[in-house]
């Protein structure tokens, strides 16, 4: 009996203790670092749901703008290039084509003709000052701005143009699209 009192007594020397008194014990351990992995991954979870409740601001430049006072524009094409626009001036009167390309975006050149010539485009003849053409795709447009060669689907936009009561400058909206008969005459 002395031979196995012995050896239990070697067993729970050989075994530390592992409650050193200040009641963190190896369970308690585990539980906090349990708990605090769950913690991080709840909140790792729930950051999207949080993040879909602020909204996203874009800051996109204003639909409607000035663009300047008619006599600043000299008879024919100018292009706008902060707003990729073409302001085209007949006299008189003026129009606003788009200068982003139907196809994939780019921007579209413009080419003058040597001599202006008179063209018929599905049933509306117009005094063609030259083309527009893609360098990205080789999409070409008449100068009034019908697709006519290459992979654009669609004509390029028209955009409505007014005069700015207060201060007489020439306002170009692009949220609305006009038809290839407008002219603003000023």
């Amino acid at each position: 009996m002395a031979e196995f009192q012995a050896t239990v007594d070697d067993e729970q020397a050989v075994k530390p203790d592992l409650d050193d008194g200040s009641g963190t014990s190896r369970r308690r351990f585990l539980a906090r670092l349990t708990g605090a992995v769950a913690a991080v991954g709840a909140v790792l979870a729930g950051w999207p749901l949080f993040r879909s409740l602020v909204p996203n601001v874009l800051y996109e430049p204003p639909r409607r703008f000035k663009v300047g006072l008619p006599e600043r524009f000299q008879e024919g094409v100018t292009f706008l290039d902060e707003h990729r626009l073409y302001l085209i001036r007949e006299a008189d009167s003026f129009h606003a084509i788009s200068g982003i390309c139907s196809h994939l975006g780019c921007t579209v050149k413009f080419s003058p003709f040597s001599t202006v010539e008179d063209r018929t485009v599905r049933k509306h003849t117009f005094r063609a000052l030259g083309e527009f053409h893609c360098p990205c795709h080789g999409s070409k447009f008449h100068g009034e701005g019908t697709n006519y060669a290459g992979p654009a689907p669609r004509p390029l936009k028209w955009y409505r143009l007014d005069v700015s009561s207060a201060s007489g400058e020439l306002v170009i909206d692009l949220s609305k699209e006009v038809g290839r008969d407008f002219r603003l005459v000023v």
